[in-house]
């Protein structure tokens, strides 16, 4: 039941290990104290196992994962948003969660729909956000700390651009719901909704705040940057300017992180990025 390749992700590499040998278990009890039939061969991410399982003729997906803050968190945002633009939670349990089923990924989808439907995605999830999320301005300030002292050699025009763009993206009025780690593979086919998102990060603040991470995780598919760059825009509605803030910061952020952990293709990608929305 629980495929190799989940077994050998780097996730377990240093802890989990008893959490992954007990898993099989953790199936089998909590299809029998949720009543689910298992309905299919297992899947994963890097670190979560999802199981198709029914109910009463119903088809959902059971997807476990470690107990601990990053499951809680990830609990009150789909709880929040209630199925808005996300999947729903049917039930909760530490480290199990009950999902409604869902279809294949919008990464599968050609890049131009697929900056759209991210577009209208962020527009989508942007209602009030509760107190005491994380805000996005806060974690503007804590990022420019420790991208001040860069580990690797840099261009320092590049570098002192991004701050002084952080140092007002660091402040914000936006009180709007935003999903801290959207992207295509994190957004599936729904019935309710045509896409829905899954793993929602819940964060306030200004709802842009991603729009790097969705450019750069198709940027090797896209001819024309800018062009991609200006549909997400549209589709969510945002202020360009504003937006391209948003991209140059948290590129360079990304590039800066990149560098300092030894990853080679992230950081060209990050560099293009700049480039093309500069």
């Amino acid at each position: 039941m629980i495929p190799q390749s989940f077994k050998d992700m780097p996730r377990w590499w240093r802890d989990g290990s008893q959490w992954l040998d007990a898993l099989p278990g953790l199936v089998r009890a909590q299809c029998s104290a949720w009543h689910l039939t298992v309905a299919g061969e297992a899947m994963h991410g890097s670190n979560a196992l999802v199981v198709p399982v029914t109910r009463d003729g119903d088809d959902y997906v059971l997807r476990l994962s470690p107990p601990g803050p990053e499951v809680t968190d990830q609990v009150a945002a789909l709880r929040f948003w209630a199925g808005r633009g996300t999947v729903a939670l049917i039930e909760a349990d530490a480290g199990a969660m009950l999902l409604e089923r869902l279809g294949g990924s919008l990464a599968d989808v050609p890049v131009a729909e697929a900056m759209h439907v991210l577009g209208r995605t962020m527009r989508r999830l942007a209602v009030p956000a509760p107190a005491g999320v994380p805000s996005t301005a806060t974690v503007v300030a804590r990022r420019m700390a420790a991208m001040e002292r860069p580990d690797r050699p840099f261009d320092r025009a590049i570098l002192r651009h991004a701050l002084d763009i952080g140092s007002r993206l660091s402040r914000t009025t936006s009180g709007l719901a935003v999903d801290g780690d959207l992207h295509s593979a994190q957004v599936l086919r729904g019935r309710r909704e045509p896409w829905l998102v899954v793993d929602p990060v819940l964060m306030r603040g200004d709802i842009a705040y991603d729009l790097g991470r969705i450019l750069w995780t198709r940027l090797d598919e896209m001819t024309n940057i800018a062009g991609h760059f200006d549909e997400v825009v549209r589709a969510a509605d945002l202020d360009r300017d504003h937006a391209r803030d948003w991209v140059f910061f948290r590129a360079v952020d990304y590039w800066l992180w990149g560098l300092t952990a030894g990853l080679t293709e992230d950081p060209e990608r990050c560099r293009r990025l700049v480039a093309a929305v500069a």
